[in-house]
């Protein structure tokens, strides 16, 4: 397989007036193209601070982000989506989906015809011409996921996008986020707190430890798709993750 990211000694420091937080340190990984990556750990071990680098949200302190072998610039195409939904209330679904096409210039029939064709994927085709507030919370979050592929990026960057959902809801979206994975071949880096979550969606998960923020271990995940959370092997393999961050 290709590298498709490569992390390497990347550190991160935040100084404030109280004291010096390393966030990150030493963290070096590598990434396929088209993998699914999910990110793991207590909160404060520095998860959503790597997601925010390679956002280019953040700037580094030490270490190198490169993509395809070139070092990462903060103007490159990523796809973002975070827990709060962040959508445009004045902009029915369909809109949403194209603003980010509108930006790039894109001839509005073909705007058109790229957001109906990924509202489909993600099962809003329907619902193309409703406002957010008309929207379920799922919904909206699938319109999130919508407008962020929509333009094609290299990578998606995921920041814990159904966590405020119900347990319905999100197991829903979890399957289509696979489904659209699987047909789209995009490498996404996925942060959650769940850890049957990331057993269900990710090829590999990465253990995070804090103070300072950094790999504990990276846990390939073997078990054919789709997935059964209640098989003993998931099990067995939620339990290994579960106990590399709680006894620590």
């Amino acid at each position: 397989m290709v590298t498709k990211i490569s992390i390497q000694n990347l550190r991160k420091i935040y100084d404030t007036p109280e004291r010096r937080v390393h966030a990150l340190e030493g963290v070096n990984l590598n990434i396929e193209d088209g993998e699914f990556i999910c990110l793991v750990g207590l909160s404060g071990c520095g998860k959503t601070t790597l997601l925010n680098m390679l956002a280019g949200f953040v700037e580094i302190t030490a270490g190198t982000i490169t993509m395809d072998g070139k070092t990462l610039t903060q103007d490159y195409d990523k796809g973002v989506v975070f827990q709060e939904y962040a959508l445009f209330p004045w902009r029915t679904a369909r809109q949403n989906v194209e603003s980010g096409l509108e930006i790039r210039n894109v001839p509005e029939e073909e705007r058109r015809q790229i957001a109906t064709e990924f509202l489909r994927l993600v099962r809003l085709e329907e619902f193309a011409d409703f406002f957010p507030h008309n929207l379920s919370g799922g919904m909206r979050q699938r319109v999130a996921v919508a407008r962020a592929m929509a333009f094609d990026p290299q990578i998606l960057l995921m920041d814990e996008p159904f966590g405020a959902l119900d347990a319905q809801t999100r197991e829903e979206l979890q399957e289509l986020t696979v489904d659209v994975w699987q047909k789209t071949k995009k490498t996404i880096l996925y942060v959650t707190h769940n850890l049957s979550e990331a057993v269900y969606l990710g090829n590999r998960i990465v253990v995070f430890v804090p103070n300072p923020g950094r790999i504990r271990e990276i846990v390939r995940v073997d078990l054919p798709r789709p997935r059964d959370d209640l098989a003993p092997e998931f099990i067995k393999l939620q339990r290994h993750v579960n106990d590399l961050i709680r006894d620590f």
